[in-house]
């Protein structure tokens, strides 16, 4: 049996992938900060024919991220595929335009999206390399690519990950290893009909999931898909 690990599971995303995963098979770990909700996250999947569980902890604490994977390692008896969503969990205390953002505004964002995605990886990267296989999946928005001076605090953590995620992905295939690193860019507003932002297009949860399906199936030699509705999407 295989297993997924989503960190920064949600009820939006994340239970789509999990539910993606979860569909062909693989159980679910679900990681992020609030027991109660990953608990009826897990109560939905389990209703579903899913084996899943709930793994709380904070990305913010390396630690307890880290002891999380390994409780779900030894709980599933590995960790097959990691995937690392931080979109939609922002907890920064301003978004700031580009002159305006003072280092602080920055460091936050660091910490939640590539320090957290660095720490899950190298939680689960030594096992992989072991096995010969797996898969390690990140998300952004797609200001991580075209950046946005809205929120130039976010975009930078973001392209940060991104350019660390390509160059993850360049490492393990050149070397042979056997591992999928790639990173998915959203560039939609992920929700329904009633929650559509001025001028950004909305696009559903299960519309993106199969994307990190396809990275980790079909379309393991690229570094990178992005979401983007219009223009034949999804684009890589």
């Amino acid at each position: 049996m295989t297993s997924i690990a989503i960190v920064g599971a949600g009820p939006q995303l994340g239970l789509a992938i999990a539910r993606t995963f979860g569909s062909q098979g693989l159980d679910v770990a679900l990681i992020s900060r609030n027991r109660d909700k990953l608990d009826d996250l897990a109560g939905k999947l389990t209703a579903e024919g899913i084996t899943a569980a709930a793994f709380p902890a904070d990305v913010l604490d390396r630690d307890a991220l880290t002891q999380a994977l390994m409780d779900a390692a030894a709980h599933f008896g590995g960790i097959d595929v990691l995937e690392y969503s931080p979109v939609g969990q922002l907890g920064v205390t301003a978004l700031t335009a580009p002159a305006e953002t003072a280092p602080f505004h920055v460091e936050f964002e660091m910490n939640f999206q590539l320090y957290g995605a660095i720490t899950a990886t190298r939680t689960v990267l030594p096992a992989m390399r072991e096995a010969g296989a797996g898969t390690l999946l990140y998300t952004t928005g797609a200001g991580s690519i075209w950046p946005d001076p809205r929120v130039a605090n976010v975009n930078a953590a973001a392209a940060a990950l991104r350019n660390w995620v390509m160059n993850l992905h360049k490492e393990l295939a050149d070397a042979g290893t056997g591992i999928q690193a790639a990173h998915v860019g959203i560039d939609v507003a992920i929700g329904d009909s009633d929650s559509v932002v001025p001028g950004i297009p909305v696009a559903t949860p299960e519309q993106i999931s199969p994307l990190y399906w396809e990275l980790h199936t079909t379309k393991r030699d690229q570094a990178e898909l992005v979401f983007k509705l219009g223009d034949g999407f999804p684009r890589g």
